[in-house]
Formats: C-alpha cells, structure tokens, sequence
C-alpha cells in the first residue's frame, strides 16, 4: 500500500503525518501521532472507548478512516488537561471515584466533554442517554453520572463569573 499524507489540527496543534491508506483515525493516533489515550475495545463502534472529538461531533474513530481527518479538528484525551490542570471532568472522575481500571475513562471523558459542549446543563437523563454508546465493565454508570453532573454545575458556575 501507499502512503498518504495527513494534515489537520490534533488538540488544538497543527499536525502532518503518513500513513497506509486503509488505517482508521484510531490507529493513526496510536501509532503514527503517539496519542494512545483512546483504547480499541470492539473495532465495530459498540463501546466507545476509541471516543474523540471530531470538528466538534462525538465520533468513533475506530470506524472512520485517518484519510477523512484530512484538514479536520480532532481532540482527544491528551488535550483536555491544560498546562498540567486537570479538566473539571477528569477532576470529578477522581473526585467521585468514577474509574476502575482506566480502560473506558478516556472515551467516557471524551463523551462527557462532548456533551457538556453542546450542552452545559443537561439532565441526568440527557447525561445517562448521552453516555449509553460507551461501555464499562468495572464501575457501573451512577458514579460516572454524578461525575457529569458535579462537572456540569462546577462549569456553569465558572462561565457565569
């Protein structure tokens, strides 16, 4: 196979890479960007922990092509913390004690932070439906809810000062 050349915006930085034209946006991240925070659990979109953000959607990149990045935004794990501070969400993860063993957290995280951009006051059941595509095995879903929850109103209260 050939390779392609790749050019869009990753967490915010611009990036260039090459890869083999039949690789998924998740493997390109692993391998070919070093960002391994999104995990392949299925390979069929089923359980969200290859969540990112792509131009502002919530997206499994497990199902898509690293060629349809091309000139796009993407975010992932790595760029939710700023300058060494934990995002409110993955603050309230600790917080709330709402990860076991790290496998889902990133995609989890990803979905939360997709939800409370499109919607920074959802209710538990937007919360709970929002988070459905992504599964876990380890903590059940109520502490991860009263994460969201907790975040969400932490986040209102910060844009209102």
């Amino acid at each position: 196979m050939s390779k392609i050349h790749i050019s869009a915006t990753v967490n915010g930085d611009p990036v260039e890479f090459l890869t083999e034209a039949g690789v998924t946006l998740l493997d390109a991240l692993r391998d070919e960007l070093a960002l391994t925070g999104s995990k392949e659990g299925c390979g069929s979109g089923d359980c969200g922990a290859c969540s990112v953000i792509l131009d502002g959607r919530l997206t499994c990149s497990c199902l898509i092509l690293a060629a349809e990045a091309q000139g796009r935004r993407i975010e992932t794990i790595e760029g939710m913390a700023q300058g060494g501070e934990l995002h409110p969400l993955q603050q309230k993860f600790l917080d709330h004690a709402a990860l076991q063993c790290g496998f889902c957290t990133p995609g989890l995280l990803i979905a939360a932070k997709a939800l409370l951009d499109a919607n920074p006051d959802p209710t538990e059941t937007e919360t709970r439906y929002w988070l459905a595509g992504n599964l876990c095995r380890c903590t059940g879903y109520d502490k991860v809810i009263r994460a969201v929850m907790d975040a969400a109103a932490e986040l209102r209260q910060v844009r209102a000062a």
